[in-house]
């Protein structure tokens, strides 16, 4: 008997002396709605999403840039040979230069090796005029883009939503779990007194105190990692609504969860509004657009040109009388100016051609995703359906479990007090009353993670 009783008083001790766990403190308690509001603003996957949306809108107005004039600005110098012109230049890209003046034809045995001077310097204007929709076809395949990334971010969304509503019901479960296990706890102490009462007047044998004091230390460790589990449940949900707190609590009661539509209905609200699917449709409509937008590189430009320059070149002029330039060419002070209207139209690019073709081959892998993405759908929708029913049938019986579990230990308990229970009697009551209990937590934070599942399933949120 000593040595039963020395052993349990230095298993207190060395449990009070046990190292404290250092969890983080909730900073505040919200709503769900208050938790879905703020993960909506402060959501860094949310706003990412959001800037993917305006930078596919600024790249949509590339195409546009085209008819927004070209003005450019060259300046030129040469030394070089000059057996058949003058005023030699290089043709820049932002400008159109025609080409001006001409020295001697000479033959091979006349030809002079001799360097001369050229300059240019010149200003230019190109402005489209009429592009015969090529310019409309490549806007729409870039804004069908744009549409592309606004579904995107709708699912984005909807996805930081249901880990919202998932990490907010799994505070409560925590919570419940806690209530539980200190619950069980307490009727542990409880019994474990009532065991050392016994086993002090001798009317009980030592064996009832060791098992009491077991189970009681079992029951401590649930407590324990039950608080543990709840700071986790905190932490995960301040991450999940995007809070810089290390730790976010609930507050009032735990939503109910709502009634859903029949499944049929549901079906039809997925494909009607599922940014998913409204994606993959509008890659399809964007991968169309970029095929036109491809093949309308093949028609006619029709574009106003005109350049301001002067240019000199220092080698002598085709015609005897033609007086030669201040400078020697090194001076561009031959002024011209002209104003054009030029017509181009590539009627055969390989390149071009072949790319049509890779595009017209991605419109049909965009067809296929399509089908994938509605197979999946109903099957998401299907599948999220059934597992909100089997979790409601479940919580029934998980709830009339608890009633047995519980009536189970009170006759257990009434017996142990009356003399005529043992403490494994007692023990596998409680046993079996607090896993009742837990699981009870655990089946209602299915049920309601199931039910934000199929709310995702269906884009309830949108």
């Amino acid at each position: 008997m000593v040595l039963v009783l020395a052993g349990s008083a230095r298993a207190e001790n060395e449990a009070a002396q046990a190292p404290t766990i250092e969890a983080p403190q909730p900073a505040r308690s919200v709503t769900l709605s208050e938790a879905m509001s703020y993960a909506r603003e402060h959501q860094p996957a949310i706003r990412a999403a959001l800037s993917r949306v305006k930078a596919q809108m600024e790249s949509a107005k590339i195409p546009s840039g085209q008819w927004l004039p070209t003005i450019g600005l060259t300046l030129q110098g040469f030394g070089m040979t000059a057996n058949n012109t003058t005023g030699t230049y290089v043709q820049p890209l932002y400008m159109d230069i025609p080409r001006i003046g001409g020295t001697p034809s000479r033959t091979e045995s006349s030809a002079q090796l001799s360097p001369y001077a050229s300059t240019f310097a010149g200003a230019g204007i190109m402005q489209e005029l009429f592009d015969f929709g090529r310019i409309g076809a490549q806007r729409a395949a870039a804004d069908a883009l744009v549409e592309v990334s606004k579904h995107d971010a709708d699912a984005e969304r909807l996805d930081v939503d249901f880990s919202v509503e998932e990490a907010y019901f799994s505070v409560f479960a925590a919570k419940s779990v806690i209530q539980a296990a200190d619950q069980a706890y307490e009727r542990a102490r409880v019994h474990r007194d009532l065991a050392k009462r016994g086993v002090d007047s001798g009317l009980r044998p030592p064996i009832e105190l060791t098992r009491a004091e077991a189970d009681l230390g079992r029951y401590d460790v649930g407590r324990i990692r039950a608080r543990g589990g709840l700071s986790v449940a905190q932490a995960v949900l301040a991450a999940a609504i995007g809070s810089p707190e290390a730790a976010i609590d609930t507050s009032g009661q735990a939503p109910q969860p709502a009634e859903m539509p029949s499944l049929s209905q549901a079906v039809a609200l997925a494909q009607s509004r599922d940014p998913r699917l409204a994606a993959a449709l509008s890659q399809l409509q964007a991968a169309e657009k970029r095929t036109t937008a491809v093949g309308a590189e093949l028609r006619p430009d029709l574009s106003l040109t005109g350049t301001i320059s002067g240019r000199a070149g220092g080698a002598p002029a085709s015609t005897a009388n033609t007086p030669d330039p201040s400078g020697a060419g090194w001076i561009p002070d031959v002024p011209n100016w002209d104003v054009g209207v030029v017509l181009t139209w590539p009627l055969f690019d390989g390149t071009i051609a072949a790319r049509k073709d890779a595009a017209k081959a991605q419109e049909q892998v965009r067809h296929d995703e399509v089908d994938a993405v509605r197979l999946q759908e109903v099957a998401v929708v299907n599948e999220s359906y059934v597992q909100v029913q089997v979790s409601r049938t479940a919580l029934v019986g998980l709830q009339n479990t608890v009633v047995a579990a519980r009536a189970n230990y009170d006759q257990a308990d009434a017996r142990f007090k009356a003399g005529i229970g043992n403490a494994v009697e007692l023990a596998d009551a409680e046993a079996v009353r607090t896993d009742a209990e837990i699981q009870l937590a655990l089946g209602q934070f299915e049920l309601a993670r199931a039910r934000a599942a199929f709310g995702r399933a269906i884009a309830e949120g949108l």
